[in-house]
């Protein structure tokens, strides 16, 4: 999540930025490891609990800073709604894809949404996308074939496409490339709309819109899924909390590339948790995929800091 435009970083912290972005990196795996642990639950379900449970500790985080009231003022409601539509759908598909692939593949399949957030920056957007960072969504989407490959199984008689792994990369990468649409509806909102805003409305409308699912097929749940799902809500809330603060003290080319800790934290929760051993196939494609994200943020810096010198030398004065 991008910063609050009506807040001004009064001091730059980097090692503290760092810190509550890898604390937010290490909850959203929380909430992922819960969500997988419960199982096969209807992805809708799964929506709900993440969503509703989440609402608690951000409403307390909020009421805390004292923004919470502040919060609900809203100027564009139906933003809102369009990007909570969008949202769900990521979301839904994200979880199907977690409760069906190993967490390690799941995880580093989703680092296609930035990839995906430059290319629809550039179409819907009008956003200056040059060569070199479009040479690296072509090749972090390779990546991502490269480790989704083996779950397709398109030249194997052993399931195809009807396959539970082959289902579950395919609704990841859409997950991943419609949580991109995602990112151009905030990147729209947040030109008049505070993060706390978007945030809280998000929790909201994804908590309505998952109760819409019920009809579809709702399952009872035990004790087990009950408490890991609403354990993944409250991981969630507080990942997106430290997230927000994190970008409060420092800069977004500073805190983002540790983001890619998640890889490693996945394969090493993946294996003791669930006994998942990564292939050759997910350590190579998520090496080319990181690599990839990691050169578009520098790549983002450069530009940033290229236009910063334009705008100082167009003010200074002449001598």
């Amino acid at each position: 999540m991008s910063p609050d435009a009506s807040h001004s970083v009064p001091q730059s912290r980097p090692m503290l930025a760092i810190g509550l972005k890898v604390g937010s990196v290490v909850a959203f795996m929380g909430m992922a490891t819960a969500i997988k642990y419960a199982g096969q639950v209807p992805a809708g379900q799964i929506v709900f609990f993440r969503s509703v449970f989440a609402i608690v500790p951000i409403c307390a985080y909020l009421l805390f800073v004292g923004e919470l009231a502040g919060a609900w003022r809203t100027s564009h409601p139906v933003g809102h709604v369009m990007r909570g539509m969008v949202g769900v759908t990521s979301m839904a598909l994200g979880f199907y894809g977690l409760t069906r692939l190993p967490l390690p593949d799941a995880t580093a399949i989703g680092y296609a949404r930035p990839l995906v957030t430059v290319m629809l920056g550039a179409l819907l957007l009008g956003e200056v996308v040059r060569r070199y960072r479009w040479g690296a969504v072509i090749v972090g989407l390779f990546g991502v074939l490269i480790i989704s490959w083996p779950k397709l199984q398109l030249f194997r008689g052993e399931g195809g496409f009807g396959g539970d792994e082959a289902l579950g990369v395919i609704a990841t990468f859409l997950s991943a490339c419609i949580a991109g649409l995602a990112m151009v509806l905030v990147r729209r909102l947040l030109v008049t709309e505070r993060t706390a805003t978007i945030v809280l409305y998000f929790s909201v409308t994804a908590s309505v819109f998952a109760l819409l699912t019920i009809p579809f097929g709702w399952e009872a749940l035990n004790m087990t899924q009950t408490i890991s799902l609403i354990l993944s809500g409250f991981c969630g809330g507080f990942g997106q909390i430290m997230l927000t603060e994190s970008y409060r003290h420092g800069e977004v080319s500073t805190i983002a590339p540790f983001e890619y800790t998640s890889v490693l934290l996945s394969i090493v929760i993946g294996y003791f948790v669930f006994a998942e051993v990564p292939g050759w196939a997910m350590i190579v494609g998520s090496a080319i995929v990181t690599a990839s994200g990691i050169f578009i943020i520098y790549r983002e810096r450069q530009i940033g800091l290229l236009r910063k010198g334009v705008a100082r030398r167009s003010v200074t004065p002449q001598g």
